[in-house]
């Protein structure tokens, strides 16, 4: 399969789509913590990077609801490649991903999922 090339620029945007509540949202990589950020009904937070020399770049986040919780890889190099999804969106139902060509929206895990039980397409 194709890899990304080295220093190819990429986008990811975390969306509250929950009915009432503000979502925190707190998501690193290796090299970079982009903080816990709280995020309104309907709004988003979003960041770009570009891949690492190795290839190996991976930005994962932690939810949080009242008591709820879920941990996903919000961009795995190895796992996205060149078909990747950029726009999670987090419901009352748990965490969708949408891809980047085509705007299908995927199920991946509900609240309170540990990250293995994540369904990553």
């Amino acid at each position: 399969p194709l890899r990304p090339s080295i220093g190819q620029t990429r986008a990811i945007e975390v969306i509250n789509k929950l009915s009432s509540k503000v979502l925190i949202v707190h998501c690193q990589s290796k090299d970079d913590d982009m903080g816990a950020h709280g995020v309104a009904i309907n709004e988003s937070i979003s960041w770009q990077f570009e891949l690492d020399s190795f290839r190996a770049t991976l930005f994962w986040c932690n939810l949080a609801v009242e008591d709820k919780h879920l941990s996903f890889d919000a961009y795995d190099a190895d796992r996205h490649r060149n078909f990747y999804i950029s726009v999670w969106d987090i419901s009352d139902d748990g965490l969708f991903g949408r891809y980047v060509s085509s705007g299908y929206r995927h199920f991946i895990c509900r609240w309170n999922s540990s990250k293995k039980d994540c369904r990553y397409p």
